[in-house]
């Protein structure tokens, strides 16, 4: 199994022309397949309302370029450790963009990635640290070049980043070939205008390269650590993301520096390393899990017309088929993202010894949970472990284990026992072994992680002296009206949302459907209105806290009791969580993370008024052109 390779993190002045608070809308020539004429370089909105906000506040310190594309040979991977902690990768091998060496090669354009290349592409970034992503969109001007799936428009959600709504992927944000787009993320604590605002509080800090916390601002019970982006383009997000346009992003603070020997009453120390003061990887391995399928060619397929849900029946992990990975007998941290289109996981070791679960999507749990099988993780869920290697022999080897299985692609048929996965009699091919670690050696160098499970890791922000502005209900279900289909910010589809109690409607990402006061807390229900599927439901920009699963707080487990920013319903079944809205504003979206639901059309935009005024005002919706974007009044 192949390491992510990691993107490049330029010093700031990089990147030119320069980065500028509102859109560059500098004209450029627009070929005839996308209409002809100019358009700017630019495909972020224009104007002061779609400028990044704080930008002078926050300016960029790293720039990182990059440009979506179609498959190649990637001739500079940048693995970020040595070819021991690779299964023997060297920096210098090329890699070959397919899923395994006797499987061909993908096609351009079957498959699209950050840089055309495999392995995925992994950012590391550190609070304090802002981060200019200048994404450029390199994919064929011809809408027809796509192997029959997929949209050569993009727009790249930050998976739950903290910062304003022009940086969050909106998925009416998206532009076209020959275009970039610069996403501006500040990398901030929530909380920066109203708690620890002189910066005194070392757990809210950041590794400052030499041992030491810069001190910041906000509220450290907010620190996150394991983030991801992919695309958003509206109606498009899950073909897309299902052609490789997924990466993983790892955040580094004063609690999680990513180096296992600091011993400075503030970090965790967490598997990591030691060579370097923050982001080591040797022993802090991401993993993202995917299930693919093939035509008789061996190029990727996708089946655009099933609406309940798409499964593959090649699991891949790091886009790697059958994978296994060679480790030392020490502890080692896992960031497991599932990044499929429809299926669910459940994971465990196949002889069913413990682990300890220690993150839940983008953040720490307030505490380890020790585990034998992970709960069932839902699409963009991601669940950080910590497996000790030391409870097997050199030489030996275990495999993680895939525990749920499908037999359509609305929901997890059935839950199996490890000795039933392991058994090859499931119908579900991506069911049973989707790793097999080798314990290689004994460490060279101690290990100096630490795993208490008497130890808080990070406890949930104390919400109870904000008092609760409003409560809302959301339901997903069936069954959805357009009224307003022509419009062009309208889909059409079989799901919808219900807010409130009203009518079951489709998307519509010129519609507002909530719109909550900045610096006010709410409680917000998420329903499902149907037992015949699940939705894993993900609210972007505000992490939240589960206060109740199915109306009672005592149906809420261990590992659900952190922050997260998606939440599995279970069929059936509802959710209860609060969150506070602060720092930005702007329009974000909520929908199904089974991203057929929401590409058919299980979306709604929400949106924060950051000037603070009691009665909203609605910004207008961008309407991308390659000519340039025109706006249309919110419906």
């Amino acid at each position: 199994m192949p390491r992510f390779d990691l993107m490049q993190r330029n010093p700031a002045g990089y990147l030119n022309p320069r980065p500028t608070a509102a859109a560059n809308l500098t004209q450029r020539p627009v070929s005839a397949a996308l209409g002809g004429g100019t358009g700017p370089i630019e495909g972020r909105p224009p104007g002061d309302m779609w400028a990044h906000q704080k930008f002078d506040q926050f300016a960029p310190k790293v720039e990182v370029e990059v440009w979506q594309k179609g498959a190649e040979i990637c001739n500079d991977y940048m693995p970020g450790v040595a070819s021991d902690q690779n299964c023997g990768i060297t920096q210098a091998s090329p890699v070959d963009p397919c899923f395994h060496h006797v499987m061909p090669h993908q096609d351009p354009k079957s498959l699209w990635t950050f840089g055309g290349t495999v392995p995925p592409k992994l950012l590391l970034g550190r609070y304090g640290e802002p981060i200019l992503f200048r994404h450029h969109n390199a994919l064929s001007e011809d809408v027809r070049q796509n192997n029959g799936f997929g949209r050569h428009t993009i727009s790249t959600h930050e998976h739950n980043g903290h910062h304003g709504a022009e940086n969050d992927g909106f998925a009416g944000a998206f532009f076209f070939p020959g275009q970039f787009y610069d996403y501006h993320w500040p990398i901030v604590h929530a909380g920066i205008n109203s708690i620890n605002t002189t910066a005194t509080d070392p757990k809210c800090g950041a590794p400052d390269g030499n041992g030491g916390i810069t001190k910041l601002p906000g509220d450290w019970h907010e620190t996150m650590s394991t983030h991801w982006f992919h695309d958003h383009m509206f109606s498009f997000t899950s073909q897309n993301v299902y052609k490789g346009n997924a990466a993983m992003f790892n955040l580094y603070s004063s609690l999680d520096r990513g180096n296992e020997g600091i011993n400075d009453g503030v970090n965790l120390r967490l598997p990591s390393g030691t060579a370097k003061d923050w982001g080591n990887l040797e022993y802090d391995v991401n993993l993202m899990l995917s299930d693919k399928a093939t035509n008789p060619d061996g190029q990727l397929i996708f089946d655009i017309f099933n609406f309940d849900g798409f499964l593959g029946d090649i699991m891949t992990v790091n886009l790697a088929y059958r994978p296994y990975f060679e480790v030392e007998r020490r502890k080692y941290r896992f960031r497991i993202l599932n990044a499929s289109v429809s299926r669910f996981f459940k994971l465990a070791l196949s002889d069913s010894k413990p682990f300890a679960q220690i993150g839940n999507d983008g953040n720490l749990l307030p505490r380890p949970v020790m585990l034998t099988a992970l709960d069932q993780q839902g699409i963009a869920e991601r669940y950080d472990i910590v497996i000790d290697f030391t409870q097997w022999t050199t030489g030996s080897t275990v495999h993680l284990v895939n525990l749920a299985e499908h037999q359509d692609g609305t929901r997890v048929a059935k839950d199996l026992s490890v000795a039933e996965a392991l058994s090859g009699t499931s119908a579900d091919p991506c069911v049973g072994k989707i790793l097999e670690f080798r314990i290689v050696r004994d460490p060279a160098k101690p290990d100096l992680s630490v795993l208490d499970l008497n130890k808080d890791l990070i406890p949930n922000p104390d919400l109870s002296k904000i008092p609760v502005a409003r409560e809302r209900v959301f339901e997903f279900g069936k069954g959805a009206d357009q009224p307003n289909s022509r419009s062009s910010s309208a889909a059409t589809g079989p799901w919808g949302i219900k807010v409130d109690g009203g009518s079951m409607l489709a998307a519509d990402y010129g519609r507002v459907s909530s719109a909550p006061r900045i610096n006010t807390r709410e409680v917000w229900t998420l329903k499902n209105g149907g037992g015949g599927w699940d939705h894993p439901i993900h609210i972007h920009f505000e992490e939240g806290q589960v206060l109740m699963r199915d109306g009672k707080a005592s149906n809420v487990p261990p590992w659900e009791k952190g922050r997260k920013d998606v939440y599995r319903l279970r069929p059936g079944g509802s959710i209860t969580i609060t969150m506070q809205f602060r720092d930005w504003g702007g329009m974000f979206m909520e929908h199904c993370h089974n991203t057929v639901h929401e590409d058919n059309a299980m979306l709604l935009r929400w949106q924060i008024d950051a000037s603070g005024n009691a009665v909203l005002q609605p910004m207008p919706t961008p309407i991308p052109t390659p000519q340039g974007v025109k706006f249309q009044a919110q419906t």
